[in-house]
């Protein structure tokens, strides 16, 4: 049983996250197949997304100039290659577009990432920034898409000349190679752009919907069944987190294990200025996150929010 459990492929991608906080959160490094299926996926979404607006726009307006007499192979050389620029562009921000906006949203993952039930996540534990978003979306370009851009190019110029494509090719592919390997010569399977980004991509579990913890235990009655005491946490107290910060709370309730809650209700404590006692855990966190979940939904119905402690 040991020996199998040791090579047990999910046991070897297990990691522990810890939290500026302190704490311990486990997380699992997503594999290389889930990875390379979401970019495939990704790419295929971008690609005939792309392609449908591309073809809707010109079915519109070949519709504007019928009757009109005006033939757009006519056009002049300045109006068409302004028309061009404008598709490249929008070709441009609808690439880098696509995966900025996403990973930078609260799932941090693209639609092909969570098709995979994988997410982006700073490997420091602390929160994903914008600049490491946009470094491991450019690295990727570097790593993957222009050598293969520039293998494609050569490919075809090499097929219209009846020419070798030449040394160029071969340091082209061993570039494309490199950087497509790199990920096998790690244990967290960080390709480059991870490296420089201070970024992992982890595997979302994906859970049945659970009852809300808010009407559930101490969260709903706000009192300890252990030791009877009542929870009550001031207005100052309960602005010290945000919704990071409870979304973290709750999925500790959730799965974590009677030690690791131990030391988040420790670190709660120490945070809110209260004297952290020892065997009721788990009440004083149901009745903190009810109560924290309150204010914050509070405050959202009249168009404030606190996306996390440092906001």
């Amino acid at each position: 049983m040991s020996a199998a459990a040791a090579t047990n492929p999910e046991e070897k991608r297990a990691r522990t996250l810890v939290t500026p906080e302190g704490i311990a959160l486990p997380m699992t490094i997503a594999s290389r197949g889930s990875r390379a299926g979401a970019l495939m996926l990704d790419v295929m979404i971008i690609v005939f997304g792309l392609l449908a607006f591309y073809l809707i726009l010109l079915w519109i307006a070949g519709g504007l100039l019928t009757g009109t007499g005006l033939d757009p192979a006519a056009a002049p050389q300045g109006a068409q290659e302004f028309m061009q620029i404008i598709l490249v562009l929008i070709g441009f921000f609808t690439w880098y577009g696509y995966f900025l906006v996403q990973e930078l949203g609260p799932r941090g993952a693209t639609l092909g990432k969570r098709i995979t039930g994988i997410r982006v996540a700073a490997r420091g534990g602390s929160r994903l920034t914008p600049e490491a978003v946009i470094a491991r979306n450019l690295l990727r370009d570097i790593e993957i898409f222009y050598p293969l851009l520039t293998l494609l190019i050569l490919a075809l110029t090499s097929a219209d000349t009846n020419e070798e494509i030449g040394p160029l090719g071969w340091v082209m592919t061993g570039w494309f190679a490199l950087f497509l390997l790199f990920p096998f010569f790690n244990r967290d399977a960080l390709r480059a752009g991870d490296i420089i980004a201070g970024t992992w991509v982890v595997e979302r579990p994906r859970t049945k919907l659970a009852d809300a913890l808010s009407t559930q235990g101490a969260a709903a009655r706000r009192t300890s069944d252990l030791t009877g005491v009542r929870y009550e946490f001031g207005e100052a107290e309960l602005a010290v987190y945000g919704e990071k910060e409870l979304q973290t709370l709750e999925r500790m309730l959730r799965e974590a294990r009677p030690d690791a809650l131990t030391a988040v209700h420790a670190t709660i404590c120490r945070k809110i200025g209260w004297e952290p006692g020892a065997g009721d855990e788990r009440a004083f966190l149901e009745a903190f996150y009810a109560q924290l979940r309150a204010k914050l939904e509070g405050e959202m119905r009249f168009g404030k929010r606190k996306a996390d402690k440092f906001s």
